[in-house]
């Protein structure tokens, strides 16, 4: 499954009205371009009436004040282009940050099973290659686009009204500009749109096979994950073939188109002077206009092939917020903290049901284990109990409400997940910690390390909570990553906890003592525990062995032993061990 990609119909609407917001920025760059451009555009003018004056008898008065207009006009053409170029660049840089911002916001509100179903490269590739092409566009090629754009429409206007019949030539290169131009567009954004999946494809293998090298290596799979990191690299590369010689055939023709213009205008206004239609001055300042748009109007077609570009990742980019929501959220407000789950199914794959119909109760305050060999569907119900995915069939309600109808903001209130998976953001512990609880003092942030066993290990960090983390910074330890994630669920603070292997990465000494602490932080809470470690069953209340998709067993761990059955084996296997 790849995750929706928007139409240009679409993309046109979202684009322009992202613009919106920015309007008076844009209006002024704009202005401020176009009276550079004016600037610009009087020298070739004053050069014309200075050959004119020349030709028909002048004085050195004359000749000096043509040359000081000439200075003053180069230093205001510089001095408002430095300004233009200013204002382009804030304007570019707020633009971007405004967008990544909406597409993290975004993101972050995904669906899980969507994500999930697909993959890491899809959403990968958006949110590095996707971000990066805009950005290069939005920083840089929109204040080109502008300067291009008023440079060029100025250019020809002052043209005509210097001489239109001389300035006719400069329109032989339109139609070669235009075929060419209508030529490489229609092709160029299916080309770009490929390119940018063959890189989202890369993406997802190389980040499988770095994740997941200890099970590649196990199962004896190298050559064939090789093999399929070649034909992602081929894939991309045909694609990159394919978009380079695009670009070769556009400016092949744009050169062509540049060049014709200025013979015309040299040739035709030959004519016209021998036959007394035009002056020498007017054919010199058309020719000078002739040379003067071509360094915009290359600029200006460099930056539409970027466009085309950045169009395909924009097409990408705003495609995520075409996944449909997988819940509607009610006004429904929970009527206690009772987790019930009734006829609970669900299926990955349309038809094939991993869980098949799972009725449980959990009283408030109860610790509830489940166990069972690995691929019985133990974290897959999980996830329902937290309300990650919604059942494909049957119910998991608390206090009387469906999981699935409550805000997302008011579920994590309920019913929180904590994963075997564990998450660093590049920032401080404390910024770290913020991510559960914004308003959390630096006393509430020792204490919830405190409850996990991280107080000592962060007291003994030079910078204590203001200690630069992730990427570039300090690595954490998996365990003291663990301990982190830990943290930011006791800041969080739900009256329902589901743990799914959360001590996983922890030696079994500290998982213990690190769970004997937890114990004493989530008195009074519901808490659900998914781990293959017994130990965490012997501590529970009741425990549920999961079996097939199916709670085979449910009770206490002194009567599932008694009773003999599956659990009964489990624990003395583990025993054992």
């Amino acid at each position: 499954m790849r995750l929706p990609v928007a139409d240009t119909r679409t993309t046109t609407r979202q684009g322009l009205a992202f613009l919106k917001g920015h309007a008076g920025q844009l209006a002024v760059v704009v202005l401020v371009q176009s009276l550079a451009a004016v600037a610009a555009l009087a020298m070739p003018w004053l050069l014309g009436r200075l050959v004119d004056s020349v030709a028909t008898g002048t004085t050195a008065a004359e000749v000096d004040r043509t040359a000081l207009w000439l200075v003053a006009a180069v230093v205001a053409q510089t001095l408002l282009a430095a300004w233009a170029h200013r204002a382009s660049l804030v304007l570019g840089e707020q633009l971007f940050a405004e967008l990544r911002e909406d597409f993290l916001r975004t993101v972050t509100h995904l669906p899980l099973s969507t994500v999930e179903r697909a993959g890491t490269g899809d959403l990968l590739g958006r949110t590095t290659n996707d971000i990066d092409r805009v950005q290069w566009v939005l920083r840089f090629g929109i204040p080109a686009l502008l300067v291009g754009a008023t440079t060029v429409a100025l250019t020809y206007g002052a043209a005509f009204l210097v001489d239109w019949q001389v300035a006719i030539g400069l329109l032989v290169g339109l139609p070669l500009l235009w075929w060419s131009a209508r030529r490489y567009l229609r092709k160029a954004m299916p080309a770009y749109l490929a390119d940018s999946a063959a890189f989202a494809d890369i993406n997802g293998v190389v980040t499988e096979n770095v994740e997941q090298a200890g099970t590649v290596d196990a199962l004896s799979l190298g050559r064939q994950r090789r093999r399929r990191s070649d034909g992602a690299m081929a894939d991309a590369w045909h694609w990159e073939v394919v978009t380079i010689w695009l670009r070769v055939h556009l400016f092949r023709s744009l050169e062509l188109s540049f060049v014709l213009p200025l013979g015309a205008v040299v040739v035709w206004g030959a004519f016209l002077i021998e036959n007394d239609l035009a002056s020498i001055g007017a054919v010199t300042t058309v020719a000078l206009y002739a040379m003067q748009v071509r360094a915009p109007f290359t600029e200006l077609l460099m930056w539409i092939d970027e466009l085309q570009v950045a169009a395909a990742s924009l097409a990408r980019i705003f495609g995520i917020s075409l996944v449909e929501p997988d819940r509607t959220a009610r006004d429904e407000r929970p009527r206690g903290a009772e987790l019930t789950a009734r006829g609970v199914r669900y299926a990955y794959v349309e038809g094939k049901d991993v869980l098949h119909g799972i009725d449980l109760d959990l009283r408030p305050g109860e610790r509830l284990a489940i166990v069972g060999p690995s691929g019985a569907g133990k974290s897959t119900f999980g996830r329902m109990l937290a309300g990650i995915h919604p059942p494909t069939g049957g119910s998991v309600t608390v206090g009387g409400v469906r999981l699935v109808d409550l805000p997302e903001e008011e579920l994590r209130r309920q019913v929180a997940l904590v994963t075997q998976e564990h998450h660093v953001f590049v920032g401080t512990l404390a910024d770290n910690l913020r991510l559960a609880d914004a308003g959390v003092d630096d006393a509430g942030m020792r204490r919830a390390l405190d409850a996990v066993d991280a107080l000592d290990w962060v007291d003994r960090l030079e910078d204590g909570l203001q200690t630069e983390v992730g990427s570039g910074s300090l690595e954490l330890t998996p365990a003291q990553a663990q301990q982190l994630a830990l943290a930011r669920l006791v800041l969080l603070d739900p009256h329902t906890l589901v743990l799914d292997e959360a001590t996983s990465l922890l030696d079994p000494r500290a998982a213990r003592h690190l769970e004997r602490s937890l114990s004493n932080v989530l008195a009074g809470r519901t808490v659900v525990a998914i781990a293959h470690r017994l130990h965490t069953a012997h501590d529970a209340d009741r425990v549920a062995v999961v079996e097939g998709g199916r709670i085979v067993e449910l009770g206490s761990h002194d009567e599932l032993v008694a009773a003999g059955g599956e659990y009964a084996a489990l624990w003395a296997s583990w025993q054992q061990d």
